[in-house]
């Protein structure tokens, strides 16, 4: 089931049926977390998260998508404001939809990663790790720029 709110001219939509992967894969490809990244792994990464487009009329302004098993756990990654609209408080909207999403609710842990955004995510909560000794990652920031095998 899609949810939608409303600000002002700009509507935060979960029907991924109007979701611009044209201009997804652009920015994600461009950005320095996903840099590189094929189009077909954004459409793969889009099909299997709950995604946030931010729109105004049917142009895409912005993008955020959670993984989770709706249960315990969900990760927010790929948060964006295209440039031209930045400044207007889309993301703070952005972030109050994510995180009031009714399938997103009673969740024990949240995460994310961030350059340049701490200030943003900590009006809703997040924090440094508070032990990150208990965290590992499994890391391949390359995997974008090798050929696949197969």
């Amino acid at each position: 089931m899609e949810s939608q709110w409303e600000f002002g001219e700009f509507v935060v939509t979960t029907d991924s049926a109007r979701l611009d992967e044209y201009l997804i894969h652009k920015v994600l490809s461009e950005s320095y977390w996903a840099k590189g990244i094929p189009r077909e792994i954004v459409a793969r990464s889009i099909r299997n998260s709950l995604c946030f487009g931010v729109l105004r009329g049917g142009e895409q302004v912005g993008f955020a998508r959670v993984i989770s098993d709706y249960a315990t756990f969900a990760y927010l990654a790929d948060v964006f404001i295209l440039e031209d609209f930045r400044g207007r408080g889309l993301a703070k909207f952005l972030m109050q939809c994510i995180v009031q999403h009714p399938e997103l609710q009673g969740l024990r842990r949240w995460t994310l990663a961030t350059r340049d955004a701490h200030g943003l995510y900590a009006q809703f909560g997040f924090k440094p790790l508070a032990k990150p000794d208990r965290f590992m990652e499994l890391h391949n920031p390359d995997v974008y720029n090798r050929p696949v095998s197969g």
